[in-house]
């Protein structure tokens, strides 16, 4: 099989009904923003929060009798474990899935619940794709690729289908890259629908995989990632020919860029989007003038994100944005003078969220006492604000941690 413009539309054809035909919107404020026109294709909207519903049903469906029977194996860090196991379970087929031991509780857990043997094994995608190649050879099963194989291809590539027949006037898809999948179908769909689009791919910076494999060096990858969807060491053989001939541009984002796209995402847009479904959004805003004056369709590809992450990207971006900050003020250790802090800082809007009273262990007088405050403001000219405030009441105050500005005493 080849991957062609007529195969994916068979492949839409065969999705129809059993996958969620997830909307393209246009974002008014992340246009603003960007200077460009923006809209999102919500892939987060699928049942398993993931487009790789797509392909996972598409290649189950290809499998002959015999094989639906014996079952089939997946290695994935998640969205195309569930992807397999929800289509599986849906088609009565049984499922075994390799993750990797560090793969996020939410998406291990889902994947359980569709019904699929979950083994975690290694410490990476490549790890748990050796132990799953051993399973399938022991087992006899068939092994459901997650990006190296034409069905999977072809499935995933029915998002462009859908993205220009919402908005056939786009100029220009940016789109997450892990081992390709995604990417080649979706260039090969929208390239042969609108020859003058282009398709720009994005990936991690410490997972640059196929930007390095495409300038003939060997991937050199490797850290924690909030983008763990698209931490791929080695991208596919089927795919990297067409990422090579059909996309024009491909960006490496930093995990701060991920992680403020992220946050945009939930804020401005209400949607929850995993590190991998921000990276488009990333690219663009690291990229302005790249993309000003364009229409620009971003595939927001997946929503699985640990809780526990997401809470913990909420609370940084109030940090960086100046919206939580810590101060530290040396006070008399005597009866009012707390409340006089509270005072002060209360007088200017400011909300205590924690307060630590040292006494014992830092290096300073007997009879004063160092302060730590954790104060909600309402961004950094307001925490400011609240430092001269209490410079005038006589509390000499400093930021600490990332948002510190010049000390005031």
């Amino acid at each position: 099989m080849t991957v062609t413009i007529e195969t994916i539309r068979a492949a839409a054809r065969t999705i129809d009904g059993a996958v969620v035909r997830t909307p393209t919107v246009h974002s008014r404020t992340l246009s603003e923003i960007t200077g460009a026109e923006i809209y999102l294709k919500l892939e987060n909207f699928q049942y398993t929060a993931s487009f790789k519903d797509r392909g996972a049903l598409v290649k189950l469906m290809s499998l002959g009798e015999h094989e639906r029977r014996a079952g089939v194996i997946a290695a994935s860090a998640g969205n195309h474990a569930q992807g397999v196991a929800y289509h599986a379970q849906r088609l009565g087929i049984p499922a075994t899935i390799v993750m990797p031991e560090g793969t996020p509780f939410i998406k291990v857990i889902h994947t359980q619940n569709f019904g699929a043997e979950v083994i975690q094994h290694g410490e990476d995608l490549s790890a748990a794709a050796e132990h799953a190649e051993a399973i399938r050879r022991e087992r006899e099963l068939t092994f459901v690729h997650p990006y190296d194989d034409d069905h999977i291809i072809a499935g995933q590539g029915t998002v462009a289908l859908e993205m220009l027949e919402d908005r056939p006037d786009l100029d220009c898809l940016v789109v997450p890259i892990g081992g390709g999948g995604l990417i080649a179908g979706m260039a090969i769909a929208a390239t042969a629908i609108k020859p003058s689009i282009e398709i720009h791919g994005v990936q991690t910076a410490l997972y640059p995989s196929m930007i390095q494999v495409l300038r003939g060096e060997a991937p050199s990858v490797g850290g924690q990632t909030i983008a763990e969807g698209i931490a791929v060491k080695h991208p596919g053989q089927r795919t990297r020919p067409v990422v090579a001939a059909l996309v024009k541009r491909l960006h490496a984002v930093e995990e701060t860029d991920i992680e403020r796209a992220v946050l945009m995402l939930l804020e401005i847009e209400k949607t929850i989007a995993e590190g991998a479904g921000a990276a488009a959004l990333s690219a663009v805003i690291v990229n302005r003038p790249l993309y000003a004056g364009r229409r620009v369709g971003l595939v927001v590809s997946g929503g699985n994100i640990d809780t526990r992450i997401l809470a913990s990207i909420l609370m940084r971006g109030l940090v960086r944005e100046g919206r939580l900050v810590r101060l530290r003020l040396e006070i008399s250790d005597r009866p009012g003078v707390l409340a006089r802090v509270a005072e002060a800082i209360g007088a200017c809007g400011g909300n205590i969220v924690e307060i630590y009273h040292h006494r014992l262990f830092y290096d300073v007088p007997v009879k004063q006492a160092e302060l730590d405050v954790v104060l909600e403001t309402r961004d950094g000219a307001h925490a400011e604000e609240i430092c001269q405030r209490l410079k005038k009441a006589g509390f000499p105050a400093r930021q600490l941690g990332g948002t510190a500005r010049a000390e005031s005493s």
